[in-house]
């Protein structure tokens, strides 16, 4: 029992004192460089001859109007010409037997 006692103990100060070891670099290191997490931005060479990109199209969030919005299932005229369905067909319904009043 001394003996776990004495080895945790053991354990425990070695923890402590690397902890105080880590701090005392850390403090004694440049406080910026510890903030900066990337390296700062540099231009690209060249990058002053070239002419900017052009802007990209903003969406104007509106559905566009030269493409009518097609229905999930044909009527059954279109079906008879050969268009498909967007969606598989939907599953049976389960049906239970009707509840009881109580």
């Amino acid at each position: 029992m001394k003996r776990d006692l004495a080895f945790a103990a053991m354990l425990a100060a070695a923890g402590v004192a690397i902890s105080v070891l880590s701090l005392g670099r850390i403090m004694a290191g440049d406080p910026q460089q510890i903030a900066q997490a990337t390296p700062p931005t540099q231009s690209t060479p060249g990058s002053e001859t070239k002419p900017p990109a052009p802007p990209e199209p903003g969406t104007t969030g509106q559905r566009p109007h030269e493409i009518p919005p097609q229905p999930a299932r044909p009527d059954p005229e279109a079906q008879k010409r050969g268009a498909q369905p967007a969606l598989p067909p939907a599953p049976a319904e389960k049906v239970a037997p009707p509840v009881r009043e109580k």
